[in-house]
């Protein structure tokens, strides 16, 4: 989720069209973001940086993220039987802020730019709840939260699917 916000949210930023295929990325796209680095991710890490949505220790939060993800993805087998030598509630809770740091940041500076009479002058940030935090947290409440609250959901779902 964290690095598909971080690199879609850009390339698409940079699309100047649709075609057959789907979107059409402008050259800008590669002057201005994968030109910063070989690597994808870590251009758009470096862009995001440069437009000060992020800073040092926010890449070092994300290569902290990183390595345990890894760690648990790779060593699954050893993570399930001796635990792994960091905390995992801690390495989401980094991801989480991080990615609502980004999405913050869009939505500031991109989506309330694009149409500043469709927001509140006196909106307060700290309120706004992105869709991709939202859809984790909708994970969460279903998994590991209350019976009844993932019941809710479910219940939610069933009134609305002759809907879709």
């Amino acid at each position: 989720m964290l690095k598909s916000s971080i690199i879609e949210k850009i390339e698409s930023f940079f699309t100047d069209g649709f075609d057959e295929n789907g979107m059409t990325v402008s050259p800008e796209y590669k002057e201005k973001v994968l030109s910063l680095n070989r690597s994808p991710l870590y251009a758009s890490l470096k862009w995001l940086q440069d437009m000060d949505a992020i800073d040092s220790k926010d890449l070092e939060k994300f290569e902290h993220i990183k390595n345990c993800r890894n760690t648990l993805t790779h060593e699954m087998l050893k993570f399930a039987s001796s635990g792994v030598d960091f905390d995992v509630g801690e390495a989401f809770d980094e991801m989480v802020k991080l990615l609502r740091k980004i999405e913050i940041w869009w939505f500031e500076n991109i989506e309330m730019s694009i149409a500043p009479e469709n927001y509140p002058k006196d909106l307060d940030s700290e309120q706004v709840i992105p869709g991709p935090l939202w859809n984790l947290q909708m994970l969460i409440d279903i998994a590991l939260g209350p019976e009844e609250e993932a019941r809710k959901y479910y219940d939610l779902f069933v009134a609305n699917a002759d809907k879709t």
